[in-house]
């Protein structure tokens, strides 16, 4: 299994600043990110990224940007895809709390399915973890259409493949699923995420 970290966004909301480099608990939440992709897969995983200065973020770490540019996540997706043979474990870099077990138990799914996307819950409405899952070969076409037709939603091609899901009950055997995807947009998230950090770590 091939595992990619998805760092090609503009952070916009986050001032323009690579909010992967922030800390969380006095480490990257890059190199959190890195460490349960890594551990999960066995693999060095491929970071995608766009920013000129990606290479030096993790040197040991192979870079490839966006494919197709200006897509969103859903292009990162596809470069993260398309780079190699087989199906990829996609993680953002911007999920300080995601666990190498959940991402194992996405592993484990993958076997029956062309993607695997786990569930969470917010507000009391299920929705699926797209930055947080397995695709393999057979969603390259139908992502390609979608950026084609220039629709960047990262879930509007799930109709067009086989899909498995980890769901909510699943999830949660490795933990809230709300702090497991938790993911760093703003500064008040960063501020967050450290709370979340001391709950979790330092009780």
């Amino acid at each position: 299994m091939r595992g990619a970290v998805l760092a090609g966004g503009t952070a916009s909301r986050f001032d323009g600043q690579p909010k992967g480099l922030e800390q969380v608990g006095g480490t990257r939440i890059l190199d959190r990110v890195i460490h349960a992709v890594k551990e999960a897969t066995g693999n060095v995983p491929l970071l995608v990224a766009n920013a000129e200065d990606a290479p030096e973020w993790r040197p040991d770490l192979p870079v490839m940007r966006d494919a197709m540019r200006d897509c969103g996540s859903l292009g990162g997706i596809y470069t993260a895809l398309s780079a190699g043979e087989g199906p990829v474990l996609v993680v953002a870099w911007d999920m300080p709390f995601v666990s190498a077990d959940l991402l194992k138990a996405l592993i484990k799914r993958s076997g029956s399915f062309d993607a695997v996307l786990p569930e969470s819950r917010g507000d009391e409405e299920v929705s699926l973890e797209p930055l947080c899952a397995v695709y393999g070969p057979a969603c390259l076409a139908p992502i390609r259409d979608r950026l084609v037709d220039e629709d960047f939603r990262a879930q509007g091609f799930l109709d067009a493949v086989k899909l498995g899901k980890l769901s909510c009950e699943e999830v949660q055997d490795f933990g809230d699923p709300g702090t497991l995807f938790f993911n760093v947009n703003t500064p008040d998230d960063l501020k967050q995420a450290e709370e979340l950090w001391r709950d979790r770590y330092q009780r």
